[in-house]
């Protein structure tokens, strides 16, 4: 399914990824899968999450890094955490992160940016979004 938003109406659809996240019961962690260009929004929509899951610290990419963890205020999820496997060699320095051990927390929601870079690693159930870049103020979301 496609759908085309402008940067300022990311809220909804961002609200109906999480209502739909929730109504399915899962034994082990959600994984968002975000793949696109740069520039085409994925860290932006992480950020539209949050918003949504009340997350108080400013999420930031987390390129650098690599993995960010935030605490939500959600009787569903206990943490968001952000990754960007962008700057990542191999599923193998993914998994010296702590994969297997985030994976298994079914409380945990996890935004994986860049997932063909560490594809071996992916739950079988994973939410694929594929965003692209119209203009400045306009994205394209395939799910």
């Amino acid at each position: 399914m496609k759908k085309i938003a402008k940067i300022k109406d990311l809220n909804k659809i961002a609200s109906n990824l999480i209502r739909d996240i929730k109504k399915i019961k899962r034994k082990t962690a959600t994984v968002v899968a975000l793949s696109g260009e740069l520039g085409a929004g994925k860290t932006t929509f992480t950020q539209e999450i949050g918003k949504i899951l009340k997350i108080k610290k400013n999420i930031i990419s987390p390129t650098f890094v690599i993995m960010k963890k935030y605490p939500v205020i959600d009787n569903f999820f206990n943490y968001l955490i952000h990754i960007d496997a962008y700057r990542l060699e191999s599923d193998e320095e993914l998994k010296k992160l702590g994969w297997e051990e985030i994976i298994q927390d079914e409380k945990n929601l996890i935004f994986l940016e860049w997932p063909e870079r560490v594809e071996s690693c992916l739950p079988i159930d994973v939410c694929f979004i594929k965003l692209g870049h119209i203009d400045d103020q306009t994205r394209v979301f395939e799910f």
